[in-house]
């Protein structure tokens, strides 16, 4: 841990990187590369040897499969993506590149060359609108913004929208829309129904994904009220988990008042 105004040219210094106020060494990312290198090898392996075997054996990567297969490679049953792995869960990263294993795909290029990996996005683009196209329902849980809040969003616009819809995130409007937008917004779009659930608790702190996690688990086992918050309050509520679809063990769909107080502009 470090603070938010711990200054940068001290950090460089010492070889140590701010993320917010955590701080990151130098060394975890020579860790990080010396365990995915060898994976990326053999992906790459995988891949040239599966051409010319027809378009059916031939090994298309896409974001969505590189993730599961370091699901499947990391072998921790603290991790996340080794459990979404383990029980067949797709997770979904349009910007797959946008940071240490963007650069560790880089650097790869050279070590590979003249073979290169290939990642195909168009695949995961299809393959995530057509699981909002047939879902029976759809709901959105999303935590923060920008591109995933916008890549959700956009393959319930492909359904004619989400049946209901939570976002949690510190934005405002003025932050663009992609970030601060509030869910009616999204209703013009065709991304959430009319009519449905949805609401945007503006809360001032920052949320860890797991600590969120853990609240909706808790939600799932509590009919009592939650507190009123600076922006937005949620009413009694209802979560429920789909049944049939092993891409839906993350959907949930919500019970909330359609009315919230008008607490602010995020109401």
């Amino acid at each position: 841990m470090g603070a938010f105004a711990t200054p940068g040219s001290q950090l460089r210094s010492q070889g140590l990187n701010r993320i917010g106020n955590l701080i990151v060494p130098n060394n975890n990312y020579c860790l990080f590369e010396d365990w995915v290198v060898p994976i990326l090898d053999k992906m790459l392996e995988e891949q040239e040897a599966s051409k010319g075997k027809g378009e059916d054996d031939e090994i298309h990567w896409t974001p969505s499969k590189i993730i599961r297969r370091l699901g499947k490679e990391i072998n921790n049953e603290e991790s996340v993506l080794y459990w979404a792995y383990k029980n067949d869960i797709p997770i979904f990263c349009p910007a797959l590149t946008d940071g240490s294993l963007g650069d560790m795909m880089y650097f790869h290029t050279f070590k590979s060359s003249p073979q290169q990996l290939r990642v195909d996005i168009v695949e995961d683009v299809r393959k995530i609108n057509t699981i909002g196209v047939r879902a029976k329902r759809a709901g959105m849980i999303i935590l923060g913004g920008g591109i995933v809040k916008h890549h959700i969003a956009n393959a319930c616009l492909m359904r004619n929208g989400a049946e209901s819809a939570v976002y949690i995130n510190t934005a405002q409007e003025f932050d663009g829309s992609d970030a601060g937008a509030r869910p009616d917004e999204a209703v013009s779009w065709g991304k959430i129904k009319v009519g449905a659930d949805h609401v945007k608790v503006c809360h001032p702190l920052f949320f860890h994904s797991s600590d969120v996690l853990t609240w909706i688990k808790g939600l799932r086992r509590s009919n009592s009220l939650l507190p009123s918050h600076s922006c937005s309050y949620l009413c009694k509520r209802r979560f429920t988990t789909p049944r049939n679809s092993k891409t839906s063990s993350l959907i949930f769909t919500l019970e909330v008042s359609t009315t919230p107080p008008n607490l602010c502009n995020c109401a």
